[in-house]
């Protein structure tokens, strides 16, 4: 039942997010940090996203998509939803299926650490476990949708979670000045294409992807989505086999051209924001702030990095 996904949600779309959901999610705040504070010559400020419902910015795009189900009145009470996930986007779809009153079934790749999974299973969803990766953990949701009439909310590929996730562009609007460059983590597509969306034409927006895992970047190049192999420290939240269709899309029209970084440099980022700033964040979630801190140069008046997720453990 999900819209074509080579269609884009407008600006108009995003809007209409952000106040249907204005009461469901929280505003994260911003830290902005001096040439210097994270070893970097380049001022920067980082958006503290995973500070949101769940620990990570996927509640934006799940509350959306569900709040518009809700709305539809060809959903009738009781149905259930479900959605693959390497572990953030199962937890927000967890999270408001719960606050809707609607039954939740999450497939994740065999892999999917605990720190994700048992924040699933704390709001009620049904865990699905799936030998693989995130594609195979697609494939069987797609096949429990059809088996079960179950509705499925995408990860990142409909213009529903897309504009979701777009309304934390709206949010940066208001809290970073207009044309600082914004660094966004990229699996799937979904959190760059919004924003991007979002901040077009006021705030320039990038795609950071791991080098073990870059679906953007391949995307780009062809000219439309390819499937990739992937892999790495942050293949569960950032290990999206194929790109969608709607970020690649966005990059293409924008001439985005993504950023990767190395497993190292995402490691040492997430070791370096725990010992200056007590931040314990999810190797995805500081991938972003890996490409500054590697190539500051491509920024040398700052930029701001979201901090997408903390779903992890210290150690």
């Amino acid at each position: 039942m999900n819209a074509e996904p080579t269609t884009l949600p407008t600006a108009a779309d995003i809007a209409s997010a952000a106040t249907r959901i204005r009461h469901l999610v929280r505003r994260t705040p911003v830290l902005q940090l001096a040439a210097g504070e994270l070893d970097v010559p380049v001022p920067v400020t980082l958006k503290l996203k995973y500070l949101q419902h769940t620990g990570s910015f996927k509640v934006r795009g799940a509350s959306n998509a569900i709040a518009l189900l809700g709305a539809d009145q060809r959903v009738l009470p009781g149905v259930g939803v479900c959605c693959a996930s390497g572990g953030n986007h199962g937890a927000a779809v967890a999270w408001a299926a719960s606050r809707a009153g609607l039954r939740a079934t999450v497939f994740v790749p065999d892999f999917a650490p605990a720190a994700k999974t048992d924040v699933i299973e704390a709001f009620g969803a049904r865990l699905r476990r799936v030998e693989g990766f995130y594609a195979d953990a697609l494939t069987a949701s797609r096949r429990y949708a059809e088996e079960e009439n179950a509705l499925r909310i995408d990860a990142y590929d409909a213009p529903s979670t897309v504009a979701g996730q777009g309304t934390l562009g709206l949010e940066l609007v208001g809290q970073l000045p207009e044309g600082c460059p914004v660094l966004v983590g990229c699996g799937g597509g979904g959190l760059y294409a919004g924003v991007a969306l979002a901040m077009a034409g006021r705030n320039p927006v990038t795609a950071v992807e791991p080098v073990s895992a870059p679906s953007l970047a391949s995307a780009l190049r062809a000219g439309e989505p390819v499937d990739v192999e992937v892999g790495g420290v942050a293949v569960d939240s950032l290990g999206a086999r194929r790109a969608g269709r709607i970020a690649t899309a966005v990059g293409l029209s924008l001439g985005m051209e993504t950023l990767t970084v190395p497993d190292t440099a995402i490691v040492a980022t997430r070791r370096l924001l725990w010992q200056r700033l007590r931040i314990v964040a999810e190797p995805g979630g500081v991938t972003a702030l890996a490409a500054l801190l590697d190539q500051p140069a491509r920024f040398p008046d700052g930029a701001a990095v979201v901090v997408s997720g903390a779903n992890t453990t210290p150690s």
